[in-house]
């Protein structure tokens, strides 16, 4: 083993069959239309990249018909930067509409294939033909979730066995091209665990996890656990002894390991009141995450899996896929955690020569495995929602970790919650969780709707932080933030605190102006001097509403003195602390706090009364807790200067509450019309991203939470 751990990367890409629908990564990230972010990759130092060559995209009508135009480009800027490909034919994939997994032709169908990439990319030497093979056999062939949607063991071993045949005969071909070409085989490794009646379907599962790998090594051969049912399910002897030989012996194994990527099987069905049980004719039982099992601490993690495929293959391994569809926080805190596995283990002996970031631009819908279309997008090192890729903090621990370097950070203070006491399931929880240890967010607001959600929000996050009152950080007193910010030293502040009674605004001025222009320039300055990053909010009330909706860069002009306030912070802030964040944001609902419009509409429903409100005001409303996370993330990943930040979709205050009525299935006629004065459109638009969901997801999440506390 030479050199240091090395950092690859790699693009999310799946290309998969549902029913006949098809789902594209690339396209759905919005990485196919920007060629420019192959120099964002390059620009992090990465010196790997798993990259899509694939048979859907480049002939997926006819396999004498190929089009590698779009793969050209890329790769040829990959090429020029001195980055070095791992071509991937198949991701997730049954292969183009003239085939399928379970085809007998899908081997030579594809091994045909890859010797036309191999003569256009001659230069390539690593090669994934087929990525995770078992995972992409089981969801497609046991469990029915991708195309050919089978649901029978027998056909997953035949899918299997066709993928892992088109991978040794994609690799023949290959090498007929390029002599040196190398196999870098990925596959998905957790590790199941069970409650004793179970035991023997949990070590059928786990002998099943190695299944592709060992095919590949030539080691399913009369006497393996799986030769006779792989005969009885109709593979070939044939194809078989062609596996036994060897010759798709890989030349580097990836694992791919995610935080539930182990599961425990548990028979108890009382003990997951929220979990549907499934079975396996003999047997029900829950499928449930090994992490949140207290007697499997230190059981589970990259870690223990690294070294057990390295005792069962002591081939070079690398692990090549990094991700966590969470918190930005979570995010850092998984990614720095299989780097540390990376490097313990890799002392022990063990050959891994790589740490791959996935995905670079993030993903789409994998939270349903893409089974529905909901638009859900899961970050990567890049924020793909903004015009162009926005690096996030990932994108800068990857920066330091590709030139050996540590990389450090407040959040990492914590540990992620797969290792934080109120992950367990309630039936084995041992003690009452711990006060978390770290690095402090400082918060004001203690009275608030926004510093009480943020401070919910920041212990749900492991984020170690102190909620502020007026008696402990006055934002009128210079001295009493100075003094605040010596006593508790925070890694950042987020000022929740202001005069938020509009209407008010106008009699109360000087109460207005001193809470939300004096208190946030004073807080600015001392943060400022301190090298503090500040977060402080601002309002859509900053313009006036008769061109809305605004973006960032937009004139502010506002009209009543709460907007003059809220305009006069954002330059006061801006001007002496550069670094700091400035969120607008508007019309707040959430379930914390019943004394805004949506609870106070849903309230009135419930009781059949009629409610009203205003058809000519527009507005984007916000629900209170995506508000919280995407401002802590941003925050986390440093970044600055004004931003927009409200649930997408512009409403007027009636057609909001029509909306929520809808939701909850309550009468809609109730909601009735009153007119206010000309009406204004003030929506939010953002240049910059659009970061939180749709506001109809959002009304859906309100309701599910609130509408039980109301009925009751």
């Amino acid at each position: 083993m030479n050199g240091r751990l090395e950092l690859w990367g790699g693009v999310e890409c799946s290309t998969t069959r549902v029913g006949d629908a098809w789902r594209d990564q690339v396209a759905e990230t919005g990485h196919r239309d920007r060629s420019d972010d192959m120099d964002l990759i390059a620009d992090l130092g990465i010196t790997a990249l798993r990259y899509p060559i694939l048979w859907e995209s480049i002939s997926p009508d006819d396999p004498s018909k190929l089009d590698f135009a779009w793969t050209d480009e890329r790769l040829a800027r990959l090429r020029d930067r001195g980055v070095r490909v791992i071509g991937g034919l198949c991701h997730h994939g049954s292969g183009p509409r003239y085939t399928d997994l379970l085809d007998p032709a899908f081997p030579d169908k594809l091994a045909d294939f890859a010797a036309r990439a191999a003569e256009r990319y001659p230069w390539i030497e690593d090669w994934t033909p087929v990525n995770e093979p078992l995972t992409t056999a089981r969801f497609s062939a046991l469990y029915g979730h991708w195309y050919p949607h089978k649901r029978d063991f027998g056909a997953f071993l035949r899918a299997l066995a066709h993928e892992c045949s088109g991978t040794l005969r994609a690799m023949r071909a290959i090498r007929a091209v390029v002599p040196s070409a190398r196999l870098i085989q990925t596959e998905d490794l957790g590790k199941i665990f069970s409650t004793a009646p179970l035991r023997y379907q949990a070590a059928h599962e786990n002998e099943r996890r190695w299944l592709s790998l060992d095919l590949l090594c030539g080691r399913v051969r009369k006497g393996h656990a799986f030769y006779d049912a792989m005969r009885e399910s109709g593979v070939s002897k044939p194809l078989l002894d062609e596996l036994a030989s060897g010759e798709a012996t890989p030349d580097l194994i990836g694992i791919n390991h995610y935080v539930t990527s182990e599961r425990f099987l548990d028979h108890r069905l009382h003990l997951y009141p929220d979990i549907a049980p499934g079975g396996n004719g003999r047997h029900a039982y829950v499928d449930a995450e090994a992490v949140r099992v207290a007697a499997l601490s230190g059981k589970t993690g990259p870690g223990p899996r690294l070294r057990e495929a390295w005792r069962r293959y002591h081939i070079p391994m690398a692990i090549t896929e990094v991700h966590h569809g969470c918190t930005r926080d979570e995010q850092l805190r998984w990614f720095a955690e299989v780097w540390r596995a990376a490097l313990d283990v890799r002392e022990e002996g063990v050959d891994l020569r790589a740490v791959t970031l996935w995905s670079l631009f993030g993903n789409v819908d994998w939270r349903s495995l893409l089974t529905r279309q909901d638009g859900v997008y899961d970050v990567g090192a890049f924020d793909a929602r903004s015009q162009k890729p926005r690096a996030t903090v990932l994108a800068a621990a990857a920066r330091a970790f590709a030139h050996g370097q540590d990389f450090d950070h407040p959040v990492l203070d914590t540990p992620g919650w797969w290792r934080r006491g109120e992950r367990l399931y309630p039936w084995n929880k041992r003690s009452r969780s711990s006060t978390l240890q770290g690095r402090t967010l400082l918060i004001t607001g203690a009275t608030g709707t926004l510093g009480r959600a943020f401070s919910r929000i920041s212990d749900h996050r492991g984020l170690p932080h102190l909620l502020t009152s007026r008696n402990e950080l006055d934002l009128c007193s210079a001295d009493s933030i100075r003094s605040a910010l010596d006593r508790h030293r925070p890694w950042a502040v987020v000022n929740a605190a202001g005069f938020v009674r509009v209407q008010d605004a106008e009699r109360e001025r000087d109460a207005c102006f001193a809470a939300n222009s004096h208190g946030p320039e004073t807080l600015a300055q001392i943060c400022a001097e301190a090298g503090v990053p500040l977060v402080t909010f601002s309002s859509d009330l900053v313009f006036n509403g008769r061109q809305g909706p605004y973006r960032e860069e937009d004139p502010v002009n506002p009209v009543g003195a709460y907007g003059l306030s809220k305009a006069e912070a954002e330059s006061r802030v801006l001007r002496l602390a550069e670094q700091a964040l400035v969120i607008r944001t508007a019309a707040f609902f959430g379930p914390w706090d019943k004394y805004n419009f949506a609870w106070h509409i849903l309230n009135g429903l419930a009781r059949g009364e009629p409610v009203s409100a205003c058809p000519k005001t527009i507005v984007s409303p916000t629900y209170v807790p995506d508000l919280c996370h995407a401002a802590l993330d941003l925050l986390i990943d440093g970044e600055q200067g004004v931003w927009h930040l409200t649930n997408q979709g512009n409403l007027s205050w009636h057609e909001f509450a029509r909306r929520l009525a809808e939701r909850a299935g309550y009468d809609g006629a109730l909601v009735q019309s009153v007119a206010s004065g000309d009406g204004a459109n003030t929506a939010l638009a953002s240049g910059r991203g659009a970061l939180l969901r749709p506001v109809d997801h959002a009304i859906d999440a309100f309701v599910a939470e609130v509408k039980p506390m109301i009925a009751a």
